[in-house]
């Protein structure tokens, strides 16, 4: 008898009842993440949502994507006022 993906897949529906598990919330989630408030001028809030509508990612995930990328490689910027 050949292998059918299929006749497992049954058998697994069969053994494990999906419709009765509740949601579970993951535990670790406060520790992943940190809610803060900052103000940001509206042209760097237009920037990331144009982004954002490019690349189909919140405008908020591409904020804190590139604000890690900079921590991960300890970026600094580079800050001159001239006279």
């Amino acid at each position: 008898m050949a292998y059918n993906k299929d006749d497992d897949e049954d058998e697994m529906r069969d053994f494990y009842d999906f419709s009765t598990m509740e949601a579970a919330r993951n535990p670790y989630i406060s520790m992943l993440k940190k809610q803060i408030t900052i103000r940001i001028d509206d042209l760097t809030i237009a920037y990331f949502k144009d982004l954002s509508v490019e690349t189909g990612i919140k405008y908020q995930q591409l904020i804190n994507l590139y604000l890690s990328d900079c921590a991960r490689k300890k970026l600094k910027p580079n800050i001159s006022w001239e006279e």
